[in-house]
């Protein structure tokens, strides 16, 4: 990824959008100006987005309301909400993408140059959401401009989402939803979309599942094999029991985000050509990827970002065993809500490096102010992102452009 200096004048964060199967729709990224009176340049700050989420080729087509079920026309990747005024009203003015949408607290509105930028932005095809209630009614010409409300959890407790008055009811989405309970209590209010997903659910208990599905155990299997650095015949024999699974670690290894440049024929080749430490963190996504349930899904794109930022993290400061480990580390941090068992279970039957094994239980070691970091830019939460940034001693630069590299890798494994 390009040096973008723009990265250094901003704190970013991000959550996923899920639709009502749980399918992760796009991507929310919150900006956050580090010097209020600073206004960034926005420009710049889409040109460094646009290396994680580029412009489709080709002709775009409008999409009037992306998240709607059978809406017609191009889904956007990614929803900015811009913290600032003065950063909104410049991004408004910048060349509109279909592949963007942005969020506009409804206030802004009432200002008449505002309203115009509004139009050209939508005019031009990218996806306008409003957010929160308007000083006063929205005439019909304003109204028609925004494809979504936005609500955030715990505006309302009502039986129904409140939406401001003359946008439809179903164009609503939920902010700041955490639990499994929180998401589905905003689809049953009729929201369309949600932001964020389950991962503040509480622990699982222990004993919670006493049987453990065979394609999971196949991986924790292969996992250990590879640890003991067993013979590839022996983990192919263990791999030969599942044809399903073989099939998705193979599509794994051959996605674009891998980065090889020959197509892995086998479980044996792809250990000739990457090794035992390389493959291992590979099926520890493949692990993650197992649990079912109904929000698995969000969770497991929450798993992989995970993992990819904090090797992103490392940078250029760490091996290739503390990268591999810390992949592992941001992977499996979400395991015991994804397979519903806790850690204290799941680590007795996975080989996990004691590193990892301390930040999974939230007893220290060098892996948990990166987990801590990443867990605050998951929550969007500018205080605890600069807070945990001066702990590790990095730049906001560095830890935005990590952001964005893990981004945009995790996409392209995710095609």
């Amino acid at each position: 990824m390009q040096d973008h200096p723009v990265l250094g004048q901003v704190a970013l964060g991000y959550s996923p959008i899920i639709d009502r199967q749980r399918a992760v729709v796009a991507t929310r990224l919150t900006v956050f100006p580090e010097r209020p009176e600073v206004v960034p340049d926005a420009a710049a700050l889409l040109a460094a987005l646009a290396e994680a989420w580029p412009a489709p080729e080709g002709e775009a087509r409008p999409a009037a309301r992306p998240l709607d079920p059978g809406a017609a026309g191009m889904r956007p990747a990614v929803s900015l909400n811009l913290a600032g005024e003065a950063l909104l009203d410049a991004v408004m003015l910048a060349s509109p993408g279909t592949h963007l949408m942005l969020e506009v607290p409804a206030f802004m509105t009432s200002d008449a140059a505002r309203r115009a930028a509004l139009g050209r932005w939508h005019d031009g095809g990218g996806v306008l959401l409003i957010k929160g209630r308007p000083l006063v009614p929205l005439t019909a010409d304003v109204l028609a401009l925004f494809g979504h409300s936005i609500v955030e959890a715990g505006d309302d407790r009502r039986s129904a989402t409140p939406a401001p008055p003359g946008v439809r009811q179903a164009t609503t989405v939920q902010a700041g939803a955490r639990t499994s309970a929180d998401i589905e209590l905003a689809f049953q209010r009729g929201a369309v979309a949600v932001f964020g997903c389950a991962t503040d659910d509480p622990p699982p208990r222990p004993g919670g599942r006493s049987v453990v599905p065979s394609d999971i155990r196949i991986v924790m299997e292969l996992i250990e094999g590879v640890e003991k650095e067993a013979p590839v015949a022996a983990l192919e024999a263990v791999l030969r029991r599942d044809p399903t699974l073989a099939f998705r670690l193979m599509r794994y290894l051959n996605s674009p985000g891998f980065g090889l440049t020959v197509e892995v024929s086998s479980f044996g080749h792809a250990l000739m050509l990457l090794g035992y430490q390389r493959l291992k963190r590979w099926l520890s996504l493949l692990l993650a990827s197992s649990a079912k349930g109904v929000n698995a899904r969000p969770v497991m794109y929450s798993a992989l970002r995970r993992g990819l930022l904090m090797e992103e993290l490392c940078g250029e400061h760490g091996d290739a065993e503390m990268r591999g480990e810390m992949f592992i580390c941001g992977v499996f941090s979400l395991l015991d809500k994804l397979l519903q068992q806790p850690f204290a279970e799941l680590l007795a039957s996975v080989p996990v490096p004691e590193r990892v094994q301390q930040a999974l239980r939230d007893e220290g070691g060098p892996y948990q102010p990166y987990l801590d970091l990443v867990r605050a830019i998951e929550n969007e939460s500018v205080l605890d992102i600069r807070e945990q940034t001066e702990k590790l001693f990095l730049s906001l630069a560095t830890v935005n452009r990590a952001v964005l590299k893990a981004l945009r890798a995790a996409r392209q494994l995710d095609g």
